[in-house]
């Protein structure tokens, strides 16, 4: 009950920090997804059946604040969740390394599922001409603040669980 609490905890700093601190200070290619960090703590950490809507939850929550479609990435974090949750047994999740490379490569799968959505459902054209330069950046970033954030020691006895 504990970990559910401090999880829940987690996300709601992340989602503050990403509302309304965050966009005030830095630039788009350079501001942290921590939402999206959260999705993959959620889906190799935590694969439990309201995981799934909690990471379907999130991404309404980033699109409603963002101002653009809604469902983009709820869709996305979506399809993050599953895949990981279903990789997370095959994986060692406790390694680090990994947890900063899987936040690098679930970046660019999800601005890569919200490209192929607005490709599919969008009439604007050129939508690629804004998401793609800032790609690299945006999953550099989010591999730095995941190493930054879980490489803190944990407390005795919390990194046998």
């Amino acid at each position: 009950m504990i970990t559910y609490l401090k999880v829940t905890g987690w996300l709601l700093a992340a989602i503050l920090l990403q509302m309304t601190l965050l966009p005030r200070y830095l630039l788009d290619p350079f501001q942290p997804n921590l939402i999206l960090i959260m999705v993959v703590y959620l889906g190799l950490k935590l694969p439990h059946r309201f995981a799934g809507l909690a990471a379907f939850s999130l991404g309404v929550l980033q699109d409603s604040f963002s101002g653009i479609y809604l469902g983009l990435h709820a869709f996305s974090y979506l399809c993050i969740y599953t895949l990981l949750s279903q990789l997370a047994d095959r994986l060692y999740t406790d390694n680090r390394t990994l947890f900063v490379l899987v936040v690098f490569l679930m970046t660019m799968v999800g601005a890569l599922l919200n490209l192929a959505m607005l490709l599919i459902f969008s009439a604007s054209n050129g939508l690629y001409a804004s998401l793609l330069p800032a790609l690299i950046p945006q999953a550099l970033v989010n591999a730095l603040i995941a190493s930054i954030v879980f490489n803190i020691p944990l407390p005795a006895g919390e990194e046998a669980r």
